[in-house]
């Protein structure tokens, strides 16, 4: 029973955590957008680290925030920098200073503060706006997409031929023909070099394929081309 009770405790805290976390992440990033002139990478990355080392320090009211270890964490070489940084977020509201570091290789003592002066709803705002264009973007894409798909009627390496283009060679060749030739040059090794899979087509057939005449079979054009038989005059 005991050992049921740790555990449903256990999970309770580390759900406490991650709340704690997200609330105070979401509250940085709301308070961020409607600041951007005064925030840089350095403010972002030091103040998530400070809630890094609070929540393993189990969310101490006020801890200690080495200046080294602080420093190596989130890349800042500079003592200057580092401390105009953490001075920032004091002044932004996020932390509170409880006692000054003696010097740069002591710890400032500090504790964060439940922020609460951002307005969350111009950052929903936002990201439900970019998120409907993009959707609305993408589904554009995807039926511009699914539209051209279905006007191809066949497609390799780098051609294609549109349905459109194809009853164009109808007119002139059978179905037959058409996709023979094709097949020539889907099979035919320097076809990279052709821009245009109807142009290249067109060109092919008229030098292989006799033109379709009316009254005249795909079986006498195929006897044709082999040489049995003489296109009429």
């Amino acid at each position: 029973m005991r050992s049921q009770t740790r555990r449903i405790l256990r999970g309770f805290f580390i759900l406490i955590n991650i709340m704690n976390s997200y609330e105070l992440s979401r509250k940085w990033f709301d308070w961020c957008y409607e600041n951007p002139e005064k925030i840089s990478p350095n403010h972002s990355a030091l103040y998530f680290f400070i809630i890094e080392h609070c929540n393993r320090l189990g969310w101490k009211q006020k801890f200690g925030l080495p200046t080294t270890m602080a420093k190596e964490a989130i890349g800042i070489r500079s003592y200057n920098t580092y401390i105009t940084t953490l001075n920032n977020l004091v002044e932004f509201g996020f932390i509170e200073l409880i006692e000054k570091s003696k010097n740069q290789y002591s710890s400032n003592i500090i504790a964060l503060l439940n922020f609460d002066k951002a307005h969350d709803k111009a950052l929903d705002k936002a990201l439900i706006k970019h998120t409907t264009k993009q959707r609305e973007s993408i589904d554009s894409i995807n039926k511009q997409e699914t539209i051209e798909q279905l006007n191809i009627y066949r497609q390799f390496s780098n051609l294609k031929i549109t349905i459109e283009e194809l009853d164009k060679l109808k007119k002139d060749y059978t179905i037959e023909q058409i996709d023979s030739i094709l097949d020539d040059i889907q099979n035919f090794s320097g076809n990279k070099k052709y821009t245009s899979l109807y142009l290249t087509a067109k060109n092919w057939l008229k030098k292989n394929q006799p033109k379709q005449q009316e009254g005249i079979s795909p079986e006498e054009l195929k006897a044709i081309k082999l040489g049995f038989l003489k296109p009429k005059q």
